[in-house]
């Protein structure tokens, strides 16, 4: 994984004040470097996966999908072609309700691939989902965004394309998102067009598409075709579908046929229930991560029987709401503790899983309190095994508002994590005996040849904390961690440079935007 920009051994140095100057030069350049898109693979997790429950308690929630399906049943809302294909294979239709016996969603399932690639626009950016791979992306979904500069507000494209572009230069998001946050200022049946011009245009990571009308679907596909190729598309995923399920144990036509268009596309359906405990599902963790898993298997199992091979993962959207206040809560441990057994089961089921979080907050500004519950999120989905993290970088206030400045602190703790995530290599040169030998006890380590082979890579260096004494930080504003990602954000920015595209392929994707946005009458809600 390239590491280079976050790596600078510079950036830690504390030079004496007649030195100022050149550490801005410095600092310039790493900030130049950072800039510049990282080219890599998707991460590889080279430490051992947490294994929360036993066999015995795994085999229970399966047990309790099984006893749900069976018993209560799921609705499929407006969509008779799903209700067809479900009768067709077998289950019981009664109504728009479905049921299934114990073991036959799991046997609808088997036909998803346990990995599978999202190729990208730019071969070398491609990623995997499943195995020992890591993949990371941006909030989604926002209608806000807030700054230090403009404070909260709604969002507009501007924004989204900023938040594209941030994503892009970023090395450790390796995917781009979806609806990163909500461009306002376009009509609510447009502005997918707009979205997803953007991501293919101002970025070459692997992206999502529209999912809120079927025909918004269809333009997704249809501008993705443009890019890859029918027939490339056809036989390879180039990006995903985020299907909620409307928790509890409902399927609305909308994202039924969104799931359904996206499976006949062979493109890639992530099915994520969204269970609150105590709203859309009990309050106790065990019950929480089986329902996900029965909701979860049924969309697994739609787009099997659409076509079958279809990649897909399984997803989750849960945590726990204020039992007081009824307000949603996030990074609790009851939620870690959901997490975790998700990512068991969805092993167990053979699918690649996206975790029921990231960095992800019920903080209303980029505090404390936001960095302890998103760090707390992360750690529970990053060592159990979880393949794909949303919202691991810029979310606040229960996923309502995409922050500029938590953006950037996110994304810092993301680099942090991955190094971990890579564990510890124990070798005869990471044991350094050539060190021990050149110096003294009580001499230090600094000059030996070991630390001159290593000190450019030897430690992650994040881009925003600050690690210098309280006198130099003073002496250069006394800036928090919010005002150091605010200049940082900016910086990237600043340098931002759009990927090459061909002219010809850009002037089709914009015709068809505008004969797509001419041929609609504008809605706003």
């Amino acid at each position: 994984m390239h590491a280079k920009s976050s790596e600078d051994p510079h950036n830690s140095a504390s030079p004496a004040p007649h030195r100022r100057p050149a550490r801005q030069g410095r600092r310039a350049r790493a900030d130049a470097r950072a800039s510049r898109p990282a080219v890599h693979l998707s991460p590889k997790r080279q430490i051992p996966v947490y294994e929360l429950l036993d066999p015995q308690a795994l085999h229970l929630l399966e047990e309790q999908a099984d006893w749900i399906m069976q018993t209560v049943g799921i609705d499929f809302r407006g969509d008779a072609v799903a209700l067809d294909l479900f009768a067709k294979a077998g289950a019981r239709v009664e109504g728009e309700r479905v049921f299934f016996e114990p073991g036959h969603l799991r046997d609808l399932c088997a036909t998803a691939p346990a990995r599978f690639k999202l190729h990208a626009r730019d071969p070398h950016r491609t990623i995997e989902l499943g195995g020992d791979t890591i993949v990371l992306m941006p909030g989604y979904g926002s209608p806000f965004v807030t700054d230090l500069d403009h404070g909260r507000r709604y969002a507009t494209l501007e924004d989204f394309q900023n938040f594209v572009k941030l994503t892009y230069v970023t090395p450790w998001l390796t995917h781009s998102g979806g609806t990163i946050c909500e461009p306002t200022d376009v009509p609510v049946n447009k502005r997918h067009l707009d979205m997803v011009y953007s991501q293919l245009r101002l970025s070459t990571k692997p992206f999502m598409g529209g999912v809120t009308a079927p025909d918004r679907a269809e333009d997704s596909l249809n501008m993705a075709r443009l890019v890859f190729g029918e027939a490339f598309m056809d036989q390879n995923a180039v990006m995903q579908a985020n299907i909620n399920v409307n928790s509890p144990l409902v399927y609305d036509h909308t994202m039924s046929s969104a799931l359904r268009i996206y499976a006949a596309a062979n493109q890639c359906v992530c099915v994520s229930p969204a269970i609150f405990g105590g709203a859309m599902g009990p309050v106790s963790p065990a019950a929480m991560a089986a329902q996900t898993l029965a909701e979860a298997m049924v969309g697994i199992a739609l787009a099997q029987l659409v076509r079958p091979g279809c990649p897909v993962v399984l997803g989750s959207f849960h945590s726990t709401m204020s039992l007081k206040s009824g307000a949603l809560t996030f990074g609790t441990p009851e939620a870690g503790l959901v997490t975790m057994a998700l990512s068991q089961l969805g092993r167990r089921l053979g699918v690649p899983v996206r975790s029921g979080g990231g960095q992800i907050t019920a903080a209303n500004t980029p505090d404390g309190q936001a960095m302890q519950d998103s760090s707390n999120a992360m750690w529970s989905t990053l060592l159990t095994g979880a393949h794909q993290v949303w919202h691991a970088a810029g979310w606040l206030e229960g996923g309502l508002t995409m922050s500029y400045e938590k953006f950037i602190l996110d994304a810092d703790n993301c680099g942090a994590m991955l190094k971990l995530m890579r564990g510890m290599e124990v070798s005869a040169e990471s044991l350094a005996r050539d060190a021990y030998r050149e110096v003294k006890p009580g001499e230090n380590f600094l000059s030996t040849s070991h630390t001159m082979r290593h000190f450019a890579s030897a430690n992650f260096e994040p881009q925003v904390a600050e690690a210098g004494p309280y006198e130099t930080w003073t002496e250069n504003g006394g800036l928090t961690a919010a005002e150091r990602a605010n200049q940082r954000w900016k910086a990237l920015l600043a340098a931002y440079e759009p990927p090459p595209m061909d002219e010809g392929l850009d002037e089709a994707l914009k015709e068809y935007v505008a004969d797509r946005k001419a041929a609609l009458a504008d809605e706003w809600y």
